[in-house]
């Protein structure tokens, strides 16, 4: 199975990306995990990226592009794979889709979990998140349910932030739905209930396209 997943921020990507590639068998691979990755090695797109980022600059599209053709040549992604976090926009999109199809192992589908707006505002700014390891916690919650450090409300958890991350997801990543939609690729699932029922559900409508 080689999979895409998209979705706000908010919309749980992280948390069924984990369920789903256990189910087939097949690695997780976010663009956070591949820079820290190339980071830590020093690699040479590391260091490249590592300039922009010294910089306070955004690590342009191309140095991301290809940290991510070379993760997808490792060996632990012959049977397929899940992009979490990649592509963020058409032109990475386009880049993905060349770089498969010179491979000739195109996406079997592109995953997006909806979820309304209001319900992402609500999820998020009541979320409170562990300093020690940085597992997420209910609102209930009075110690990290993981490790039992010290629980804080993140900066980017902040209702007032949570809108603006929205209104990005809308501007740069949104248009990747439409993409995919006309590529014939798309399957949209409800990202609003349990973490259980949306892996559940999210199987049953990958079972189309992969038996």
């Amino acid at each position: 199975m080689r999979l895409v997943l998209v979705g706000p921020p908010g919309a749980g990507k992280g948390t069924q990306a984990q369920f789903l590639a256990a189910h087939y068998s097949i690695p997780h691979i976010s663009t956070g995990d591949i820079f820290r990755a190339n980071l830590k090695a020093s690699t040479p797109l590391g260091l490249q990226a590592k300039g922009y980022m010294d910089a306070g600059q955004l690590v342009p599209d191309e140095v991301t592009n290809e940290m991510v053709k070379d993760r997808l040549t490792h060996d632990d992604t012959a049977n397929g794979f899940l992009l979490d976090g990649f592509p963020r926009n058409t032109v990475q999109a386009e880049v993905l889709r060349a770089f498969l199809a010179e491979k000739r192992t195109p996406l079997d589908a592109v995953l997006e979990l909806a979820i309304e707006n209001e319900i992402i505002i609500k999820r998020l700014s009541s979320r409170l998140t562990c300093k020690n390891c940085g597992a997420p916690a209910s609102p209930e919650a009075t110690a990290c349910p993981s490790c039992g450090g010290e629980l804080y409300q993140r900066e980017d958890d902040k209702e007032e932030v949570i809108a603006k991350r929205l209104a990005v997801y809308e501007e740069q990543t949104a248009p990747i739905v439409h993409f995919y939609r006309t590529e014939g690729l798309l399957i949209t699932i409800s990202a609003d209930g349990e973490v259980s029922e949306i892996t559940d559900r999210a199987i049953t409508a990958l079972s189309r396209v992969h038996g």
